[in-house]
């Protein structure tokens, strides 16, 4: 019997203090090491930079991604294991989804979330 791979959300905060080519590598390794580790990306969100609840080695603010994804539990432990000693990493969590958990909202351009139609319209 074959038993389908569970899907997880990678939530990934990079530092804003990294440049761009750095942050863009993090994520581009993250998705290599996806596929290299016997997963499939499923969707990635890139959320850009918010303003961090708390003060974190210093940052204010943090580059989000959500990468959603399906893997054997091995790949956990290498991504975890990667991300805890790469330089530009301020934090990231790895949940798995339960069954019926519902998909993560889609996102929202700045514009669309800021301005309201009017209610005459």
């Amino acid at each position: 019997m074959s038993e389908t791979a569970p899907l997880y959300d990678l939530m990934l905060l990079l530092a804003s203090s990294a440049d761009e080519e750095r942050r863009a590598k993090i994520v581009a390794d993250v998705e290599a090491s996806i596929a290299g580790g016997g997963g499939r990306l499923e969707r990635h969100d890139g959320w850009g930079m918010r303003t961090l609840a708390f003060e974190i080695n210093h940052q204010t603010d943090a580059e989000y991604h959500l990468l959603q994804f399906a893997g054997p539990p091995p790949l956990l432990e290498t991504l975890s294991h990667t991300l805890k000693i790469t330089d530009g990493v301020l934090r990231f969590r790895i949940i798995k989804n339960l069954p019926g958990t519902p998909p993560p909202p889609e996102p929202r351009s700045i514009v669309a979330a800021t301005v309201a139609p009017a209610a005459d319209e």
